[in-house]
């Protein structure tokens, strides 16, 4: 059929199984909850349907009405947004909740695309370079403030279709190199931690000395930054110190490990690993996992859905549930990267990273490779605003894909 020309079968394909098998897992925690993923699931697939038979243009000319949408519902969290443990990042209507960050990312990319697909864009330009970080800056300062810091962590995502634009990747290693330190300092005594960078710097400078400039600004850069590195080695602790309660715990228990907070915040993790250790290479069977129908895992059916999966279908189920995720993640890549539009590239980017993000700090939360900070398995996690706003995504996109491949130019 000529009209089925250009659609992504493999990506549709892939979106669908995901989805299917979803609701079969949060059926297996809880019946109910289930049935009503299923109904989140034939919204999205209306919703889908309505932006698939829509024009494409529309995404790319409303953007900055999109975006603005999504900041200021971000905002309208703070006097009308309902708290729910202990984050007040959702509105209540009734028996039904929003959580408007989902549908901020949204407007996010589409602002992003937009932006990066005009004429006067160029990222050697400050001007370019600033404008482009207020897009992402914007939305992920209000995101920090409510505070939902696992969400923030999600707008990384877009320094990666930043960085395929030509972002310059130093960027990147600074980040982690601070990482790095902030983390290091919590584990090891500040004045090694110290010690070690004022060591690396000085090997650095050396091997580097006749090539390097000695004028004021570098040397101050240089300076700054070795003092600055320095000072966050010794501020680490404080600043551990000052953080919530269940926040400071979740991070500790990547060191002293869960059962040192076994009551607390590292009870959840303590039953997932139980749970996808209990599974074994073929699972116990479906609705027949004990840690599933014992209900020992709170949230199991949305951030800790994987651990049903580990103990229901075993390593071989979980293993093929990855691949899907780097198949379809890795699909969108690709597809993205064929687009003949700026704006469809740029969109496919900037979706396929926040699925990535998602789906590497969801893992790792659940395995205990990364503190808890509530962030949802794409498609799997039960939410109608995460199903409903990833599958706009997946159909804005396959919509842009569609046009694109059925374009004359």
């Amino acid at each position: 059929m000529k009209w089925a020309e250009g659609i992504d079968k493999l990506g549709l394909g892939l979106y669908f199984l995901l989805c299917i098998f979803a609701i079969a897992n949060i059926y297996s925690v809880d019946q109910k909850l289930g049935e009503k993923q299923l109904i989140f699931f034939c919204i999205s697939l209306f919703v889908g349907l309505v932006i698939f038979v829509g024009r494409s243009k529309f995404f790319e000319n409303m953007s900055g009405i999109i975006y603005i949408g999504g900041v200021l519902l971000l905002i309208g969290l703070f006097p009308f947004g309902k708290e729910i443990l202990g984050q007040k990042n959702w509105y209540k209507f009734g028996s039904f909740t929003m959580q408007p960050v989902e549908f901020a990312k949204i407007g996010t990319a589409l602002m992003l695309a937009n932006y990066v697909s005009g004429p006067d864009f160029n990222l050697k330009v400050k001007k370019s370079l600033w404008t482009a970080l207020a897009i992402i800056g914007i939305p992920a300062v209000v995101v920090l403030a409510i505070p939902d810091v696992g969400s923030m962590l999600v707008f990384i995502a877009f320094f990666i279709a930043l960085y395929r634009e030509g972002l310059n990747g130093l960027l990147f290693g600074v980040g982690f190199i601070f990482a790095a330190v902030f983390l290091i300092s919590l584990a090891v005594p500040p004045v090694y931690v110290a010690l070690v960078v004022v060591v690396i710097a000085g090997v650095l400078i050396a091997m580097n000395y006749h090539r390097m400039s000695w004028d004021v600004i570098s040397i101050s850069g240089i300076a700054g930054s070795i003092l600055l590195l320095c000072g966050l080695a010794f501020g680490s602790p404080y600043i551990l110190e000052k953080l919530p309660k269940h926040q400071r715990e979740r991070i500790e228990v990547l060191y002293k490990g869960e059962k040192a907070f076994r009551d607390t915040s590292g009870y959840n993790l303590l039953y997932s690993k139980t749970a996808i250790g209990s599974g074994g290479l073929l699972g116990k069977g479906y609705r027949e996992g004990s840690v599933t129908q014992g209900k020992f895992v709170p949230e199991q059916e949305t951030d800790y859905i994987f651990c049903t999966v580990g103990e229901e279908w075993g390593f071989v189920g979980s293993a093929i549930l990855v691949l899907c995720y780097m198949i379809f993640i890795g699909r969108i890549y690709y597809l993205a990267e064929q687009q003949k539009s700026t704006f469809n590239r740029v969109f496919g980017y900037c979706f396929a990273s926040i699925l990535m993000m998602h789906f590497t700090i969801n893992l790792g939360m659940v395995m205990g490779l990364f503190p808890t900070v509530g962030i949802p398995l794409p498609y799997f996690s039960y939410g109608g605003s995460s199903l409903l706003a990833f599958s706009m995504m997946t159909f804005i996109f396959f919509k842009l894909n569609y046009s694109d491949k059925n374009s004359l130019v």
